[in-house]
């Protein structure tokens, strides 16, 4: 396949880009700056509303990761228009521009986050369960809603309601390990808050499943089948 990767240089979208070249598949990424078709890397301005499509040809498939980092800086006003803006602007600019194209990548696959739910407690949480409350939840409700005129041109929409990511190579474990190792690590709070996690490793495997398996469409919850609290 072809298959265009925003976020690509990220945690997860790194990871993706190198299994999918591993097996044989082409991968374009989508870069801010630097764009250079001979290396696959594809130029986008999502706050201008600028895709470099002379660049990127035909594709097969689109996995859409790219977003500002939730847990990187304190939550400004300033801080969350760029959280919410990075991905619906993004996310809606894509979808308009491929719903269009006369020749449809037949997949697009977009981030989420179980932050969609909000939170909820003890309650059992699946894909048809309604949306949560709060700023996390709203951002990923807007995230979603962004897809649907891919949807609406015929393409196979996937959302990925993904948990907590767990690699000591990057993302939330890489953070933690350090305090704990120097033994300052503890309980956040009263430790009972779940925290529903999924290795790297499955993370990628699940994305690849959905872009090979044409019966996977809406959204998908991604995270390990035991979900655990904080304490654990």
């Amino acid at each position: 396949m072809r298959i265009l990767i925003s976020g690509a240089s990220g945690f997860i979208g790194s990871a993706l880009a190198s299994s999918l070249r591993s097996e044989g598949h082409e991968v374009l990424s989508l870069v801010r700056e630097k764009a250079d078709a001979s290396k696959g890397l594809v130029g986008w301005d999502p706050y201008a509303g600028i895709l470099g499509m002379e660049a990127m040809g035909r594709l097969d498939a689109v996995v859409h990761l790219a977003g500002a980092g939730i847990a990187d800086k304190r939550w400004t006003r300033k801080r969350k228009d760029l959280i919410r803006d990075s991905r619906a602007k993004g996310t809606r600019l894509l979808a308009e521009i491929f719903s269009l194209l006369p020749e449809k990548p037949k997949t697009f696959v977009s981030a989420s986050a179980i932050g969609y739910y909000g939170n909820r407690g003890d309650e059992w949480l699946e894909e048809d369960s309604r949306p949560g409350t709060g700023f996390l939840a709203d951002v990923c409700r807007e995230w979603e809603e962004a897809t649907h005129q891919a949807s609406e041109a015929g393409i196979r929409v996937a959302t990925l309601r993904t948990g907590i990511v767990l690699s000591p190579r990057g993302g939330t474990l890489a953070k933690m390990l350090p305090p704990f190792r120097l033994g300052l690590g503890g309980v956040l709070g009263t430790g009972l808050q779940w925290m529903s996690w999924i290795s790297l490793t499955d993370e990628v495997a699940a994305i690849r499943r959905i872009l090979e398996d044409e019966a996977l469409s809406g959204p998908i919850n991604l995270t390990a089948p035991q979900c655990v609290t904080n304490v654990e």
